[in-house]
C-alpha cells in the first residue's frame, strides 16, 4: 500500500480579514497555528510515518508542514519548497476584501472568478508592483512562467508537472509523502488523483488542519481516502 498525505494550511492573516490571497506571502494566525499543530498530534496518533515532505515557498505553507513534522515528531524528514504548491494565484484581486469586491462587481461575478474551473479572475500587469516576477523566490522562472493570474485548470497546469517528475516517482518507491500546501494547489492534486470532473472538483473542499490520507494501488489509483 503506498500512501500520500494531504495537510490544507490552517487559518492566515488575510483568511481572517476576508482578503482574498492567492501568491501574497501572508502569516498564519495564533488559530492557523493551532490547526497545524492539531494536525501534527493527529498524524503522531495515527502512527504515520513520512519519508519525505512537499511544501509551497509561501509561509503559512511552509510553517504548517515544519509544525505538522515536528509535532508528529519527524522533523528531520526530507522536504522540498516549491512555487508549483502555491495557492492559485488571484491577480489584480489579491488583498481585496471579497465582501467588499462582491458588493462592488456583485456576487455572480466573483463566484465566477473563485468557483469556476476555467474563468480567469482580473489580471495583474508584469509591470504591477505587486506582480511575483519582482520577487526573489521567483527569479530562476522564466517570466512568461510566472502567472499574473490563475483559475483552477491553470493552477492544475502548474502542479501535474511535479506530480510526474517528483511525487509520483517517491510513491511509487515505497516512500509515504506529506504535502502540506493550500486550498486549490490541494484541490488541483486531489482532482488529477482522483479523476474528478471539471464541475465536480469545485464542489470539493479540503478542510484545514485536518490531515487527508491517501491509499494508493501500486499503479497509483485511489483506494480510498479518509480524514485522520
Amino acid at each position: 500500500m503506498r500512501r500520500i498525505i494531504f495537510v490544507r494550511h490552517g487559518q492566515s492573516e488575510w483568511n481572517a480579514l476576508n482578503q482574498f490571497t492567492g501568491w501574497v506571502d501572508v502569516d498564519l494566525t495564533d488559530i492557523g497555528m493551532k490547526e497545524a499543530h492539531e494536525a501534527g498530534r493527529k498524524l503522531k496518533e495515527a502512527g504515520i510515518e513520512l519519508d519525505l515532505a512537499f511544501t509551497s515557498v509561501l509561509k503559512r505553507a511552509i510553517k504548517t508542514c515544519h509544525i505538522v513534522l515536528e509535532d508528529s515528531e519527524q522533523l528531520w524528514v526530507p522536504e522540498v519548497k516549491t512555487w508549483r504548491l502555491n495557492e492559485r494565484h488571484y491577480g489584480a484581486l489579491q488583498g481585496l476584501n471579497k465582501k467588499e469586491t462582491a458588493d462592488k462587481y456583485g456576487i455572480q461575478q466573483v463566484q465566477e472568478w473563485r468557483r469556476s474551473y476555467d474563468i480567469l479572475p482580473p489580471l495583474l500587469t508584469p509591470d504591477d508592483p505587486h506582480s511575483a516576477l519582482n520577487d526573489r523566490r521567483y527569479a530562476q522562472l522564466q517570466k512568461r512562467v510566472v502567472p499574473m493570474g490563475e483559475d483552477l485548470k491553470r493552477t492544475l497546469a502548474r502542479v501535474i508537472p511535479l506530480w510526474e517528475d517528483q511525487i509520483a516517482p517517491a510513491v511509487l518507491d515505497g516512500k509515504t509523502v506529506l504535502v502540506a500546501a493550500h486550498g486549490n494547489s490541494l484541490r488541483a492534486l486531489a482532482k488529477y488523483m482522483e479523476e474528478i470532473s471539471d464541475d465536480e472538483i469545485m464542489k470539493l473542499e479540503i478542510p484545514t488542519g485536518q490531515p487527508l490520507v491517501y491509499e494508493l494501488t501500486e499503479e497509483l489509483d485511489v483506494i480510498k481516502k479518509y480524514y485522520l
